[in-house]
């Protein structure tokens, strides 16, 4: 398969890696990474086993890449307003867009430009980083789950999980993919907030008591907002308590919004924030945790930096 990766950060540089291991063919959209990438390739390390690719089709504009059977989609998701000038010269007829981006509001906005037939949503429950300029670090989980944003053709996303269960991705389909995208929320805001406020690892988070018993009521509350929106069945008050099980197993992993903090870039506030809680009032659930975190984040972003 033709594959485009447009976002190459640790989400797709790690996916589309293991893409072009399998003998898929995978073009990527660099910035940073160009010349590293182009001169030298592509270095993953990984929790499953380290691995290079010595060469990498790496491009600067999408037009060099043309037309593609699948655009995955990487982008931070406040850079949502670049998807009409990077990805109409990838789109051909028959091409599916997958976005793998975090939070609410993606698979909306790409439908509105391209058609909602083509657009399937992915959720990656991903812990990677970025390394030096041609690396990326895998540190846990990796496991996606792909669903249709408009349910017409299962057999097309089956096609899709088989392509990554081949790279080695624990990969699996859904016919509920909202559902999906809030139970991702349910780790995404209070690990995400917390730790970008705080500037602490998850691990520093759990091992305070106050902090732990605030994530679990972060948690409760994103799951109240997420059962009113006409799941196929109801996310349970346990996945919470799984969920925090889950991170106790992490270590010292620092969520990708603590990251942007720490390097001064734009934070992912409305997909993971603003747009969640807009659905919750929507349907009468007001989630004021979610939104003391939001606030809190938009603060945080208006103050100016402490000289070092």
């Amino acid at each position: 398969m033709r594959i485009a990766v447009v976002g190459a950060g640790a989400l797709g540089l790690y996916y589309g890696a293991l893409l072009q291991k399998s003998g898929e063919d995978v073009h990527f959209l660099l910035r940073r990474d160009y010349d590293a990438i182009t001169r030298q390739g592509l270095k993953v390390f990984s929790i499953d086993g380290d691995f290079a690719l010595p060469h990498v089709q790496g491009y600067r504009k999408p037009q060099e890449i043309g037309p593609v059977d699948l655009v995955l989609v990487g982008l931070k998701t406040f850079a949502n307003d670049r998807y009409a000038e990077l990805i109409p010269p990838l789109v051909g007829e028959s091409t599916l867009i997958l976005t793998l981006q975090n939070g609410l509001g993606n698979e909306e906005a790409l439908a509105e430009l391209f058609g909602r037939e083509r657009i399937v949503g992915g959720v990656a429950f991903l812990c990677s980083n970025r390394g030096e300029p041609g690396e990326v670090h895998h540190l846990g989980a990796g496991r996606i789950v792909l669903g249709e944003y408009l349910n017409m053709d299962r057999e097309r996303v089956n096609r899709l999980v088989a392509m990554f269960v081949k790279a080695g991705v624990d990969c699996r389909a859904t016919d509920d993919l909202k559902r999906s995208r809030w139970e991702k929320l349910v780790w995404n805001i209070p690990f995400n907030g917390l730790c970008a406020l705080l500037q602490q690892t998850v691990d520093m988070l759990l091992a305070q008591d106050a902090c732990r018993s605030l994530v679990r009521d972060i948690m409760l509350e994103v799951i109240t907002g997420a059962n009113a929106q006409g799941l196929t069945r109801p996310i349970s008050a346990g996945y919470a308590e799984s969920m925090l099980e889950f991170t106790d197993r992490m270590g010292e992993y620092k969520p990708s919004m603590q990251i942007d903090v720490e390097e001064g870039r734009q934070l992912e506030i409305a997909s993971i924030l603003r747009t969640p809680l807009a659905y919750g009032r929507e349907r009468g659930i007001e989630m004021p945790r979610v939104e003391m975190l939001a606030t809190l984040l938009e603060q945080k972003v208006l103050l100016p930096s402490r000289p070092a």
